[in-house]
Order: structure tokens, then sequence, then C-alpha cells
């Protein structure tokens, strides 16, 4: 059985490109994917949504982060 970690991201600066995560908004699952290109200093980044496809700019402020660490 494969264990996957999660860490709640509070800053796109915790972030790095090919990093796995989950967006959620109140709860709710709404994007999953690998993190493809970041604006840190303005909470922006971009990935590849693997849940509703294509490309997704998120802001950190709308949204809670979470990092899917693989074993």
């Amino acid at each position: 059985m494969t264990t996957y970690e999660k860490t709640i991201v509070s800053s796109c600066h915790d972030l790095a490109t090919g990093d796995e995560i989950d967006a959620r908004c109140k709860g709710a699952l709404v994007h999953r994917g690998r993190v493809t290109e970041m604006v840190p200093d303005h909470g922006l980044f971009w990935i590849m949504d693997d849940l509703r496809g294509g490309r997704r700019l998120l802001d950190m402020s709308e949204l809670e982060i979470v990092r899917v660490d693989s074993p």
C-alpha cells in the first residue's frame, strides 16, 4: 500500500515546479495537478489540472493548497 504525505502550503515560496498539489475551496477538492510555473511575489502559480484538464492559474489567497508528497 502506498502512503502519501500531505502538507498544507501557505506561500508560493513553499512550492517548486513539479510539485503535485490539491487545491480546495471550502473543503471541496476543485483542482489537482502538477505545478508548472510560479509567480511567488504575487501568490500565483499554474498547474496542469488533472481533474478539469488543461492549464490553470491558481491564487494562494483564494484556495487551500496541499502539497502531496509521494513516499
